[in-house]
């Protein structure tokens, strides 16, 4: 053989070495991914590079190891907004249904001012029927009666003016809430996600 052909041959043989090296390298940075996606551990150029045992070199200059790591991260991210509008779904249902508790509350209330109010009716009627006939001690127990009644009231509809004002900060929310969520599915809906590719090419790295 001449040394012409001796230096061909080398020259073939390194050429494969080098392919089947970055072959080998493309499947750990493909196999580290898969593992990295079911830890849901999140996928940065260094993070794949150490785990894959590879430079981040490679990462960056090599065309097929940089789309594998790309189509990762994008799919992480498309993965944490679904993530994000199913927690802001569900926060939402919350304030939902803490302003029908609030409504409800105040229907309670509103109940019970109107009870009170037909008992403080009752007893001033009483009180003025009989004033004239009970003992002086008898008519300032009814008043001082009246005057807790009252009290009463006012306190009734004091807690009646806070939990409107829960309801009116419980309806803001759900309405904020609201286009919250709206935003999130449209986002979604605009986002669109490569597909990752279906398996690693055997073109040599360049």
């Amino acid at each position: 053989m001449t040394a012409t052909g001796t230096g061909v041959a080398r020259t073939e043989a390194a050429n494969r070495a080098r392919q089947q090296n970055t072959h080998d390298k493309l499947q750990r940075v493909d196999t580290a991914l898969r593992s990295m996606r079911r830890e849901r551990t999140p996928i940065t150029y260094p993070a794949v590079a150490a785990r894959a045992g590879v430079s981040r070199t490679f990462l960056y200059q090599n065309t097929d190891a940089k789309k594998l790591v790309a189509t990762a991260i994008e799919a992480t991210g498309d993965r944490k907004r679904r993530d994000r509008a199913t927690h802001d779904a569900n926060i939402e249902a919350s304030w939902h249904q803490r302003a029908l508790n609030a409504e409800d509350a105040v229907k309670a209330a509103y109940a019970e001012i109107d009870t009170q109010r037909e008992r403080i009716g009752l007893l001033l009627g009483q009180l003025r029927d009989l004033q004239a006939e009970y003992t002086e001690g008898t008519a300032q127990r009814l008043a001082e009666e009246n005057t807790e009644l009252k009290q009463r009231l006012r306190r009734l509809t004091e807690d009646n003016r806070v939990l409107e004002q829960k309801l009116q900060a419980a309806r803001s929310n759900n309405r904020f809430l609201d286009k919250r969520l709206a935003d999130l599915e449209a986002e979604l809906l605009d986002t669109q996600v490569p597909k990752p590719p279906a398996g690693i090419s055997r073109r040599p790295g360049r």
